[in-house]
């Protein structure tokens, strides 16, 4: 058994979902594999489960309906905390990260950060294929989302990252409010008032190929306001642990 999991939120992935498998299996280091999929109508699932006899490390949890990234993540998380692994991984399907790129984040950790993210902008921005639209409404993003929050996170929106085992332990699941893309930014800044140590490990983010993007206005939406809820919040809770 490996000591590190990768957990991949799936939708209708069947153009990408046996490549990314394939891709995290053939790295230097042993990663296992976590597929939440959330009832893909594609076949998503089923692709999974084929692959399992010649993966034994490879896992899947299936689920009724399209539940939500952030809710799919918690569930994978206790997962991951029953079954005692101490890396927990968060990626994406669609090779917008690159798997080579978990073995930085591993060393990261495994060298002294309790959370290590992916960063898109911690070194200029390093995003391809995306229209310029899109980059300037991600970064300002983060801005707004360090100007609100105060925390100093360049990357605050990034979903490529790895966890030890303490922070998920920590943090109280039941609290954690949002489900699109709020949910990472809420789990980046619960880390960090926790007093947890979060560093931010430069990557290059390319987007998808093939198959479908899943954002949509209401994730931004809730993104938006979620983070002005989320710090008034943050005022009447202890973070001791």
């Amino acid at each position: 058994m490996s000591d590190s999991l990768v957990i991949i939120p799936t939708y209708n992935e069947k153009e990408n979902i046996e490549k990314i498998i394939r891709k995290v299996f053939s790295l230097p280091y042993y990663f296992e594999i976590l597929i939440i999929d959330d009832g893909s109508p594609d076949g998503t699932a089923q692709i999974v489960k084929g692959l399992q006899d010649e993966f034994p490390m490879l896992h899947i949890e299936e689920r009724k309906g399209k539940l939500g990234l952030g809710t799919a993540y918690i569930h994978g998380f206790k997962w991951a905390l029953e079954r005692k692994y101490e890396y927990i991984f968060e990626m994406d399907a669609d090779f917008s990260h690159n798997p080579e790129d978990l073995i930085k984040l591993r060393d990261a950790c495994v060298n002294g950060a309790d959370l290590s993210i992916g960063s898109r902008y911690v070194k200029g921005v390093n995003v391809v294929n995306w229209p310029m639209g899109r980059v300037l409404m991600s970064y300002f993003a983060s801005m707004y989302v360090r100007i609100i929050t105060g925390i100093n996170i360049q990357d605050a929106t990034a979903g490529f990252k790895c966890y030890t085992r303490k922070v998920l332990e920590t943090i109280p699941m039941d609290k954690i409010k949002f489900v699109g893309y709020a949910f990472q930014i809420e789990m980046k800044f619960t880390a960090i008032k926790y007093g947890f140590n979060v560093v931010e490990v430069p990557i290059i983010f390319t987007d998808r190929t093939e198959g479908t993007s899943k954002m949509s206005t209401r994730i931004f939406r809730e993104a938006f306001l979620g983070v002005i809820q989320m710090k008034i919040s943050s005022w009447f809770r202890n973070y001791k642990r």
